[in-house]
């Protein structure tokens, strides 16, 4: 058996998100305990959304089915993507074929070994996905999509501030509207040898939250 961390580490100064991390006690000069307190978005590093997230009256992320975010999940190998590619439904369908009812899938392009998540790069010269993909995905009946890059275009357009119409965020305007799971910002991806893996995407259990944190990581050697 062999666990791969898919989790980004969450630390203070990164380039898209705030974090305040502060911790009360010294137990080096003599305080009895130690005391670590963050604050951070519930949609920064990897991160599970709740459908709250882009839709109103819908649930929250303490409503998630557990066996909708960890179970068996397929590795699509998008490894040949390029910066700034769009992916598309031909592509898509070419690499899953057909898929099982309410199937996970980590859609892998590697992009954490080819830009530094902490870096403007990664976020402005990503991949991403198009509507015709997940619309594909959606009708297909998948269950959960994970990603290992920023999936919507307009994502790198965040890092200026601009708000974009809800049409633009492809795959939460299809797939999160239609009830499918979302696990963003993969990291390690390259580290998977596995077509099949375990995989454990458990959210912080935060009620009326519209998404949480998550540490997500993936098994290869279970019994399928």
């Amino acid at each position: 058996m062999r666990i791969i961390d898919l989790s980004l580490p969450i630390a203070p100064g990164h380039v898209r998100w705030r974090v305040e991390q502060t911790v009360s006690g010294n137990i080096d000069t003599g305080d009895l305990f130690q005391t670590t307190t963050l604050k951070l978005p519930c949609h920064g590093f990897t991160h599970v959304d709740a459908q709250r997230h882009f839709f109103a009256g819908q649930p929250t992320i303490e409503a998630t089915p557990l066996d909708a975010v960890v179970g068996f999940a397929r590795v699509i190998n998008l490894t040949d993507v390029a910066a700034n590619e769009p992916i598309d439904v031909d592509r898509v369908r070419d690499r899953i074929g057909s898929v099982a009812p309410n199937e996970k899938l980590i859609l892998a392009t590697n992009w954490c070994a080819k830009a530094s998540y902490e870096t403007e790069a990664f976020w402005r010269t990503a991949p991403y996905l198009t509507r015709d993909a997940a619309v594909w995905l959606r009708d297909a009946g998948v269950g959960l999509v994970a990603y290992d890059f920023p999936q919507d275009y307009v994502i790198r357009l965040l890092l200026d501030g601009e708000i974009r119409p809800m049409a633009e965020h492809v795959t939460h305007d299809v797939l999160l509207r239609a009830g499918v799971q979302m696990v963003e910002y993969l990291t390690n991806t390259d580290q998977l040898s596995a077509d099949r893996v375990f995989l454990s995407a458990a959210p912080l259990k935060v009620p009326d939250a519209d998404g949480s944190p998550a540490r997500v990581y993936a098994i290869e050697g279970l019994d399928h």
